[in-house]
């Protein structure tokens, strides 16, 4: 407990530590032996990986350089559990570089990557939509003699959707068949994703996106052994976030937030929203109510991304309809409201503005509260209203004030322009307090953008 409380203020102690210029300005005479223990963190390598795991586990990954040069600094040998940390660390941090750079490091201290290490390295290429990092990593697995796992297979094909490069995620299909490996529902879901982000969007994409959903429903499960899953189970990597699915966010949330049977729909309909296409949508409902006549219904996850489609086409209608739906015989999400709010304010139209304005004040009257990301998402989305009362912006600024919520710099910054922009005295109290804020905020995060 020591080691985790000590964890919470890393960040500075880190930046000290990384900023040393080599082991002999850590270990001068000018520092003494108790003020160095006053001053360190981790001693050992058990400390150490005690550490870099909290960090993880904090999502604070932009720090686990730092500790690493900390642990080299100290003379610590890194074990391979060290690098097993670092690596998913930067995964779930989409920081691909230091990834790589983790991954050179392991190998100067010979070790060499096993296949769970490459697993995570090819889903942070499609964290970040690097194809051509992800084929690298495949090739060296091949040169250096490492089998690929169905999960390897996985990973590949997730991490070449992500840049729609369909041809190459044929091949790695082709490449399971010869394997003898069948297709999955994460398989599936590649499939579907790999079309929506090929460009440009023609009328195969839909077709295609409804052809899978119907392939998927005699998938055959991938071949696997019970310690397929362990390392990722150990990490607590979920199968989604290892295969970069839009529900990878979502998938621990209780309360029916997601149905892990119903991936290829998530997929589905998710692409629905990102394409615009309320035409596909009302087919994939139609099929997913045919298929579960047993009773099943639609998940949150389904909900929300069935509404932001009919809201990104413009169909505000469908979209309440939907929602009142689902909450009338069901508990919501705070996700729920502030997704038809957001949507809502699409276009800024005088019926989209009084529905996110009654949307959230619904959500207040049951006791739903913002958090500091979904206050910033509103407060992003109603700061772009450039005519009007400004009520709704006010509104959200209100309701995140009252519970002392701080949103996001950028957020701020564009709800202090929209102020500026109307008619309001310079000594206007909601004026000078959005101004405090906004200097706070840049005197911790870097000098004021843009701002007139």
């Amino acid at each position: 407990m020591a080691l985790l409380k000590h964890s919470l203020l890393l960040q500075g102690r880190l930046r000290h530590a990384a900023a040393a210029a080599s082991f002999t300005a850590r270990r001068g005479a000018a520092t003494s032996t108790e003020e160095y223990q006053r001053r360190n963190y981790a001693e050992n390598a058990s400390e150490y990986n005690t550490v870099m795991g909290s960090l993880v586990a904090q999502r604070r990954p932009y720090l686990l350089r730092d500790a690493y040069d900390d642990m080299m600094l100290d003379g610590v040998q890194p074990v391979r559990d060290t690098f097993h940390t670092l690596i998913v660390g930067t995964m779930k941090g989409s920081r691909l570089q230091d990834a790589l750079y983790f991954r050179d490091q392991m190998k100067e201290m010979g070790l060499q990557p096993d296949v769970n290490i490459y697993n995570f390295l090819i889903s942070t290429c499609g964290k970040c939509k690097n194809s051509d990092a992800a084929i690298m990593l495949l090739e060296e697995m091949k040169a250096h003699g490492v089998k690929l796992k169905g999960e390897t297979y996985i990973c590949l094909l997730n991490a070449l959707a992500a840049t729609g490069r369909t041809d190459q995620v044929y091949a790695i299909v082709s490449d399971m068949s010869a394997a003898g490996l069948g297709l999955n529902k994460y398989c599936y879901a590649g499939l579907i994703t790999a079309f929506k982000n090929k460009t440009p969007t023609t009328e195969e994409t839909m077709a295609k996106i409804l052809d899978f959903v119907e392939q998927s429903k005699g998938w055959k499960y991938v071949e696997r052994v019970s310690k397929d899953n362990a390392e990722n189970v150990m990490m607590n990597v979920s199968e989604e976030e290892l295969y970069n699915l839009p529900t990878a966010e979502y998938v621990n949330r209780r309360g029916g937030f997601v149905v892990k049977q119903f991936t290829v729909y998530h997929v589905a309909m998710h692409a629905c929203a990102e394409l615009r296409s309320k035409e596909t949508l009302d087919v994939l409902l139609e099929m997913f109510n045919k298929d579960n006549r047993d009773g099943s219904t639609y998940d949150i996850f389904m909900v929300m991304q069935a509404m932001r489609c009919y809201l990104r086409c413009g169909d505000i209608d469908s979209a309440v309809k939907m929602f009142e739906e689902y909450t009338s015989s069901r508990v919501p999400a705070a996700e729920l409201y502030v997704t038809l709010a957001e949507g809502a304010m699409i276009g800024y139209t005088p019926r989209g503005m009084q529905v996110a304005q009654e949307t959230i004040e619904k959500m207040v009257s049951r006791n739903f509260f913002l958090n500091a990301r979904l206050g910033t998402d509103l407060l992003l989305a109603a700061a772009g209203e450039r005519t009007g009362g400004y009520t709704t912006a006010n509104y959200v600024w209100d309701l995140l004030q009252s519970r002392n919520i701080i949103p996001s710099l950028p957020a701020v910054e564009a709800y202090y322009k929209g102020l500026k922009e109307r008619e309001i005295p310079a000594d206007d109290p909601r004026l000078l307090n959005v101004t405090r804020v906004l200097d706070n905020l840049n005197a911790r995060f870097g000098p004021r953008r843009n701002i007139q």
